[in-house]
């Protein structure tokens, strides 16, 4: 399991974790309402995560869900949260290349959707974007000329983004990106938040998931 990537680990465990409630519903009735759902999965987590049975990368995951479903029961919704990992991470497994020129396109799209896109700016220490209220997307001219060779990105890029963060990641995922979480204590432009964009969509965290 060394070689694992985290798409893979996530991928894995949300198909197994599908596929063990799926075996226990069939068994037995009892394991089809929201709350015995959650239940069971949340039980079943706590053992994956005793013996080890998954890559390491998905610990910190398991821990956090885990806690969730002890603590909110069927309003953690685990069963939707594996869904919607196994339909995304299924959906980007082969979608590795070109990630350069789907970035290009990406803020393409944005610019004729009006978007303040800025591309040709250092960004090395605290910024303010005076956007008078439109959405905007900020990339350092450093990792914009350096980190796109070809089609590729080669090194992550961080975009700084003022903008609903759903729609966001809606629209890069229509481009096959995958964004890290939004992040505001580490964005350099005031009122903005940071996302990253890596190499081969090799995000080393869980992406902002898809709604179904």
């Amino acid at each position: 399991m060394s070689d694992i990537t985290y798409n893979q680990a996530v991928l894995e465990f949300a198909i197994a974790g599908l596929e063990a409630l799926s075996e226990a519903s069939a068994k037995s009735s009892s394991v089809r309402t929201p709350a015995a759902e959650s239940h069971f999965l949340c039980s079943w987590m706590v053992t994956a995560l005793k013996q080890r049975t998954f890559s390491k990368l998905v610990a910190d995951d398991l821990t956090l869900w885990i806690r969730q479903g002890r603590s909110m029961g069927a309003g953690a919704e685990l069963k939707m949260l594996l869904e919607k990992i196994k339909a995304q991470y299924s959906y980007i497994s082969d979608k590795q290349a070109g990630l350069g020129q789907s970035l290009n396109a990406m803020l393409t799209e944005l610019e004729g959707q009006e978007w303040i896109v800025i591309t040709d700016q250092e960004v090395t220490k605290k910024l303010k974007l005076d956007s008078d209220g439109c959405n905007s997307l900020v990339i350092s001219d450093e990792q914009y000329s350096q980190r796109i060779e070809g089609d590729e990105i080669i090194k992550p890029i961080t975009l700084y983004v003022r903008a609903d963060e759903t729609e966001f990641a809606q629209i890069a995922y229509r481009h096959d990106l995958l964004l890290s979480p939004g992040n505001k204590k580490s964005s350099l432009i005031k009122h903005h938040k940071a996302y990253q964009v890596w190499p081969k969509n090799l995000q080393p965290a869980l992406t902002i998931l898809q709604a179904l």
